[in-house]
């Protein structure tokens, strides 16, 4: 009895070591996690302040009316509960003083933004966020090194456990397990999946009752175990295609949170939609209104698609997800999932480029402002004086220095009512919107508007992808469309205007081809037509641009480049 009362007490002490160790270790790394729940706000925080740094400084250069919202959320941002916890006993001391340096830096530089020196921020902006990425540093540092401490008080409290619980089981085998073996054999076979076991009981004392106990144990296990066995696979079979299913559905939302949604990101989600076990194949459709709808296939080639959905946001539709099953699925709230990411991501790339267009438009319309309100009127004022300057010729005396000095004015003139006309050209283009959501949609209104001032028919052909158009190419080919179709409307007297944009693999292509009375291509005449501003826009688009006329022959103008460049 008193051997018995010793492996109990042994084994209890051991057991309770364990539990101290455990308790310790346990202890440590949730005070540690508690202490780092801050550091990733923290880090997150400081980051964004880099970035509203330079936000700041864009405000500036653009004047923009967010500017005193901007200042204020950059104070929320250093002042936020993340970064005044900082100041805490367990902080290092030299995080806490560089967080006080940025606020102090801080306060220097906000008296420059809301001093009328405002654009010296410009110059300085640099150092503060070399400051600030060396405070994000530190802090990264910090936290790195709190994982670091957690990591070795884990390990040498696993390895305390380890050692004990060796001991623990070198103890049991030596004083328990000997007369236990034939449990153990037993133990053996039922772990081997065979539970026919039957024990003989040659004692009626604890063991006995223990064997007695294991003989129906064992029964019972060998019925528990075939029951449970099949509910297992089916459960785990369950289990790891939900796992596979939210990792899918969780890399596909990363793909919002790009910078730039393009058909890459697209792509992406049906890759990963493709990978499930279930899905052989997806077409992704994405609708464009008066263009060429961006088309996109991954997985298996198939001649008809299984189930088609439609990808809609607040009641607009924006294209159709198409997919072919190798097998019934139950996945139907995946599948939902997927096509409200989609959509998301389609809205989203709308809503981008017709951002991009709002900030362009405003930029080019404030040139033509610039431009109207001192060059058009300088030379206005200019054209007055020549008309003033012809009368006083015409009223001097017949003499050949007379005639001369009026044949300069007329010349002077005529110079200026070019200028004059090419400025207003200017300003037309430079005043050019866009008003609906696709480059296509744009398109077809700008030469509806054309076509109310020209009796010629003007025929449009558009198979290019809003998609795969980004603002500014958007606004280069809409404004050399619009002044090649503007040049057949005044100088080629055409009765028939084609617009034709095309994408051949890769390549767009971009023709406008008229009927009209053509001319010399050699001539300096040329130049009259606004080619040199085409010829510039074309290179804009790193693209070539090639004139195609003869006498009575026509005109066709033809624009050529790599749709995958960067303007």
């Amino acid at each position: 009895m008193n051997h018995v009362s010793s492996v109990t007490s042994t084994i209890a002490k051991s057991l309770l070591l364990i539990l101290l160790l455990s308790v310790a270790t346990t202890g440590f790394a949730i005070f540690t996690l508690a202490s780092s729940l801050n550091d990733a706000e923290a880090v997150n925080v400081a980051g964004s302040m880099r970035m509203q740094s330079y936000r700041l400084a864009h405000d500036i250069q653009i004047k923009s009316m967010d500017y005193s919202s901007h200042i204020r959320q950059f104070e929320s941002s250093l002042y936020s509960p993340s970064m005044k916890n900082l100041q805490d006993w367990d902080v290092p001391s030299d995080i806490t003083q560089d967080y006080y340096r940025i606020i102090v830096r801080w306060h220097e530089l906000k008296a420059v933004l809301e001093s009328d020196q405002r654009d010296y921020y410009l110059i300085i902006v640099a150092n503060f966020v070399s400051e600030i990425d060396g405070f994000v540093f530190k802090l990264q540092q910090f936290s790195e090194q709190k994982l670091i401490k957690l990591a070795w008080v884990g390990g040498l409290g696993l390895g305390g456990i380890l050692v004990i619980s060796l001991f623990v089981v070198h103890f049991v085998r030596k004083q328990v397990v000997t007369p236990l073996h034939a449990l153990v054999g037993a133990s053996q076979r039922i772990k081997n999946r065979d539970f026919d076991v039957n024990l003989q009981v040659t004692s009626s004392n604890e063991m006995g009752i223990l064997t007695r106990t294991f003989n129906s144990m064992a029964k019972d296990l060998g019925d528990l175990y075939r029951d449970l066995e099949h509910a297992v696979d089916e459960k785990t079979e369950k289990l790891q295609r939900a796992n596979k299913s939210l990792q899918v559905l969780y890399d596909s939302s990363q793909e919002l949170t790009a910078a730039r949604i393009n058909p890459d990101n697209f792509r992406a989600i049906l890759q990963y939609l493709v990978s499930l076990e279930s899905v052989t194949s997806v077409r992704l459709e994405i609708a464009d209104v008066g263009g060429r709808a961006l088309i996109l296939d991954e997985g298996e080639v198939v001649t008809e698609y299984e189930q088609k959905y439609s990808l809609k946001l607040d009641d607009v539709q924006l294209g159709y997800l198409y997919c072919s099953y190798s097998e019934q699925t139950e996945e139907h709230a995946l599948i939902a999932n997927f096509i409200q990411i989609l959509s998301r991501a389609i809205y989203y790339n709308h809503a981008q480029k017709k951002a991009e267009q709002l900030i362009l438009m405003e930029e080019r319309a404030t040139i033509a402002r610039e431009l109207h309100d001192s060059l058009a009127q300088s030379l206005s004022y200019l054209k007055i004086q020549v008309t003033l300057l012809k009368r006083v010729i015409g009223k001097l005396p017949e003499h050949k220095h007379v005639s001369q000095t009026e044949q300069i004015a007329f010349e002077i003139n005529d110079g200026l009512s070019g200028a004059y006309t090419q400025l207003r050209e200017l300003l037309t283009t430079f005043r050019l919107s866009i008003k609906e959501g696709s480059f296509g949609e744009a398109l077809s209104d700008m030469l509806e508007q054309l076509n109310e001032r020209t009796d010629a028919k003007i025929t449009l052909i558009n198979n290019l992808s809003s998609i795969e158009l980004d603002a500014h190419r958007q606004v280069h080919l809409l404004q050399l469309i619009r002044e090649a179709t503007m040049n057949s409307i005044k100088h080629a007297n055409a009765t028939s205007i084609d617009v034709c944009c095309l994408d051949e693999e890769g390549d767009v292509l971009v023709e406008i081809k008229d009927n009209g009375d053509g001319f010399d291509p050699s001539a300096s005449k040329l130049n009259h037509y606004g080619m040199s501003i085409m010829q510039e826009r074309a290179a804009r688009l790193n693209g070539d641009l090639t004139i195609e006329a003869a006498k009575g022959s026509g005109c066709k103008v033809i624009l050529k480049y790599k749709s995958l460049k960067e303007i």
